[in-house]
Order: C-alpha cells, then structure tokens, then sequence
C-alpha cells in the first residue's frame, strides 16, 4: 500500500500544482516540479520513489513524446530537416567543447569533464513539448525545428556516449551498436511504410477501443526496441506516434491517450524528475553548479538560435528555438545515472551534475514563456 499512497500524494500535490501554476500564469511543469522537490527526501521527504513510480514516470515520458509525435506534421518535419539538424549539431559540439574546457579549468580530469559535456549536450525536449502544448505552440514551424532537433541531437549523444563508454572501460562493440541502430532505423521506417496497410486490419477486429490499443501497442512496443538498442525509448514512442499521426483515427487516439497520460502517467513523470535533488552538492560546490547551470543554459540557447537564424529563421522563431532546446531533464539524468554505474564518474559529481541538470530543467519553461511573449 505505500506505492498507493505515494501515488496519490503525488496526484492530489500535482493537481494542487496545476492550479496554481495556471492562476499564477507559469508553466503547469513548473508547478509539478516543484512540488516533486517539495516532496523529495532532502524536504518533507513523504515519496521516497521506488520501482512502480519509477515505471509509472517512464510511461509517462513515454506517452508525451508519442502524443508530441501525434501532434506532429511529418511534411513540416521534412521540410525543416536542414534547419533542425543545423541546430541539433551546434548544440552537441558547442556544449561538448565548452564544458570540457571550463570543467578542466577547475581541476577535473579529461575523462571527466568530457562527460560533463556529454550529459548538457543531450536535449530533454519533454519539458518544451509540454510547455508549447500548453501555449498551443507545437505544432509551428519552431516547434517542429525543436522537435526534430532534439530527437538528432538526443541520437548524437547517445552515440558520442557509447564511443566514450567503449574507450573508458574497454567494454563493448561499436560496431554491433552502429550496427542496431541501423536496423532499429531501418525498421521504423518500415513500420511508417506499411502502417496504413497494418491499420485496415485493425479497423476489422470487433473489440474495444482497438484503435488506442493498438496505437499503445506499436507505441510501446517501439520505445521497448529502441531501448533495446541502446537509445531512449522516447525516440520509439515520437516516431511511434508521428507513423499514426497519418491515419485517419489520429485525432481520435490523441484525445484518448490523452486522457491516459495527463491524468495519471505524465503528472508523475515531472514530479518524479525532482525527487532525486540533493542539496548538499549546493552546499559544497555552489559556484561550480551555479557556473555548469549558466554555461548550460548559454551552450544551447545561443547556438541553437544563431544556426536557426542562419537558415534564415525570424528572430522569434530563432529565439523559441533557442530557449526551447536549453532544457535537459530525464536524457541528461540517464546519462549521469549511467556514468555513476559505470564508474565512470564519482557520487560527489553525480550529486553536482543531477543539481545544475535540475536549475536548467526548472529554468527552462521560464525561458521559453519569456520568447513566446516576446514571439
């Protein structure tokens, strides 16, 4: 019983949050993860997470990014394709560059302060998705620049940290996870190809609600394959939800999903996010965290808006686009959890990476709200 009661604090906490976010005219996310702090250990400490909140959070970010794929229109994405890899590189070498060299200045090691690059070259496009869900945003061409930017550059970091992986402990094949990421490609591809034939037959079985079953099928059944291959299983359930935005029934599995997700799996993903904060590191090292969180809001959202004003991008797009891919969130968490399990970094620079990756996530909403008044 005490999963149920964590769950329902966080439900009833989150719903509270909502409200208040919404009379004092902040991003809802904000609200949630606030209250994620709020309720962590290191304050009231009454959710301690756990195994089902923690899968629970992960369905959550799951569904965002299916319903964001959903919400997508996949001839802008094509369109926008050049932009948003311009954009999706600047914000991989820049942050990677920057951080190493200012993290060696303060002592670390090569191998360490590459990683601190590593971890704030990776984008958390949930948090601006539900942000520009929110302001009725995602669906231009700036959202689709950021959505397809930060699915590349997520892919990107995912790579640079399995080559970085392979070298640090003389484990693993590149070439065999080059190699699966190929195929998982391969198969997505196959998966949009042949989806409206897939879905005539769907239309034929006489049960209920089978359109949405089958769309959580594929979905998770994609996010499960791309895990499989070492990438986040965000960019299976984005691509899942971008093949179906193409039938006929999008419309109708988006408003059910819907339901789903922001009732009960989403508001616990953006809870969840903040429960891991500890402010010891704070306490310890507060210049260098306050330096890593400046240098990790500056190395994506300058970048980001000078490559899409070089594809000739008004300076409002140029600006959404800047501050929309400054939020790192759940991808940059993963990838800090996998350094410490790795022993490729310490707890004490785990602890100082989880603390500057949460100032961004919780800075970046505001950053965003700020360029769409301006927009």
């Amino acid at each position: 019983m005490n999963d149920i009661l964590q769950l329902t604090t966080i439900l009833a906490f989150a719903l509270v949050a909502t409200v208040i976010s919404r009379r004092m005219q902040i991003p809802e996310v904000v609200g949630q993860m606030l209250v994620g702090i709020l309720l962590s250990p290191a304050i009231l400490g009454w959710v301690h997470g756990g195994h089902t909140i923690e899968v629970m959070a992960e369905v959550g970010v799951i569904l965002l990014m299916f319903l964001a794929g959903l919400e997508s229109d996949i001839k802008l994405l094509r369109q926008h394709f050049k932009p948003a890899l311009g954009v999706a590189l600047s914000g991989i070498i820049v942050p990677l560059i920057i951080f190493t060299l200012v993290t060696m200045g303060t002592g670390n090691s090569f191998s360490t302060s590459f990683f601190y690059g590593i971890v704030f070259a990776a984008t958390s496009v949930s948090i601006t998705v539900k942000v520009l869900q929110e302001y009725g945003k995602l669906a231009t061409t700036a959202g689709n620049i950021i959505l397809g930017a930060a699915v590349i550059d997520d892919i990107l970091a995912i790579l640079i940290l399995a080559i970085y992986t392979s070298f640090s402990t003389g484990k693993g094949n590149l070439i065999l996870q080059f190699s699966m990421a190929g195929i998982f490609f391969v198969f997505l591809f196959l998966v949009y190809r042949f989806l409206p034939s897939l879905w005539r037959f769907i239309d034929k079985l006489p049960i209920y609600a089978k359109h949405t079953t089958a769309a959580l099928l594929i979905c998770l059944g994609l996010s499960l394959l791309a895990d499989g291959v070492g990438m986040s299983a965000v960019i299976g359930s984005f691509f899942a939800g971008l093949a179906i935005s193409q039938t006929d029934v999008a419309k109708e599995i988006e408003q059910s999903i819907s339901t789903i997700g922001y009732v009960v799996f989403i508001p616990i993903f953006f809870v969840s996010i903040a429960l891991t904060i500890n402010f010891e590191s704070l306490i310890k090292h507060p210049f260098l965290i306050i330096i890593c969180t400046v240098i990790a809001i500056l190395t994506k959202c300058l970048p980001a808006y000078y490559a899409a004003r070089l594809s000739k991008l008004s300076k409002s797009d140029a600006l959404l686009i800047g501050t929309g891919m400054v939020s790192r969130g759940e991808m940059a968490l993963i990838i800090a959890q996998i350094g410490i399990s790795s022993a490729l970094i310490s707890r004490d620079v785990y602890s100082e990476l989880v603390i500057a990756i949460m100032l961004t996530t919780l800075i970046a909403p505001f950053l965003i709200k700020a360029s769409l008044k301006r927009n």
